[in-house]
């Protein structure tokens, strides 16, 4: 005779299972019906993302993220919500990944997930050419330094920046005061002049030799600040669409997508220390 407690006992942890498994893959469940992956993107970021000359979202992120949704074999559709409302979390479905250059560090890991790094860049100083006091990190103490609103260079300006699973970063510097805003608009501003708008900038170096091959006016100096990994995002909540995110950019690391990209937009590949 089967025991009628028993049985309900086994319905509800049966139920409760196949809650949890829809939950676990809901945004895989859902990039699947849909046949198209939602990439939420900064769009002011070059050479990583922005908008280029025919009014649409161009660089290196964009074109991983277009390899990324051909291996999964949907469409892609780019979302601009803006940086920290990425960064922030609780997305509600509104996005399935951020493939957008973003630092894992044990503040944001609280609010979203880094399934999988997929490039490594240094971080460098950078000044107008015609600066001669600032030399290193040591030099930009009480000094106007511009940063991305919401970056991880600005939390560097702060000394209270760590990256997970990395050697404790040096802070060489007092106090600094830290300008935050779009880098594009920065990197313009520094280059009118040593000390008229900024006195140096916080940038990675594929961003930082952008605009000193286009502009001409801008020079990186001191040694690299720190080697920042760039992993891919997702919400909280989804452990199966994590494996399946890191699944994907792994395939295309092992077969040169990553390192083709990386050629195109600066003829180095930045993904190899990544893996």
């Amino acid at each position: 005779m089967v025991n009628p407690v028993l049985s309900l006992v086994s319905v509800a942890v049966a139920a409760l299972a196949l809650t949890t498994d829809v939950l676990a893959g809901e945004a895989l469940d859902r990039v699947r019906k849909n046949g198209e992956v939602v990439n939420a993107i900064v769009n002011d970021y070059p050479p990583f993302a922005f908008i280029s000359e025919k009014n649409e979202l161009d660089g290196f992120d964009v074109d991983v993220a277009k390899a990324f949704a051909g291996k999964l074999g949907v469409k892609l559709r780019l979302e601009t919500p803006g940086w920290e409302t990425i960064i922030g979390g609780r997305w509600a479905g509104r996005w399935d990944v951020a493939i957008t250059s973003s630092t894992p560090t044990e503040e944001r890991a609280k609010v979203v997930n880094f399934p999988v790094n997929y490039y490594s860049v240094p971080a460098v100083l950078v000044v107008h050419k015609d600066e001669q006091t600032i030399k290193s990190p040591a030099d930009i103490t009480g000094k106007r330094v511009g940063v991305g609103t919401g970056s991880s260079y600005e939390a560097y300006l702060s000394r209270n920046f760590s990256i997970p699973g990395q050697p404790p970063i040096e802070f060489p510097f007092a106090d600094v005061q830290a300008v935050p805003g779009d880098e594009t608009v920065n990197f313009q501003n520094l280059s009118l002049g040593p000390g008229l708008r900024l006195d140096a900038i916080v940038a990675s170096l594929g961003t930082a030799q952008g605009h000193i091959d286009a502009e001409g006016k801008l020079k990186v100096v001191g040694e690299p600040l720190f080697a920042e990994p760039n992993a891919v995002v997702t919400d909280k909540g989804d452990p199966e669409w994590d494996a399946e995110v890191k699944r994907v950019i792994t395939a295309l690391e092992k077969e040169g997508t990553l390192a083709r990209i990386s050629e195109k937009w600066f003829k180095v590949d930045i993904t190899k220390y990544a893996f």
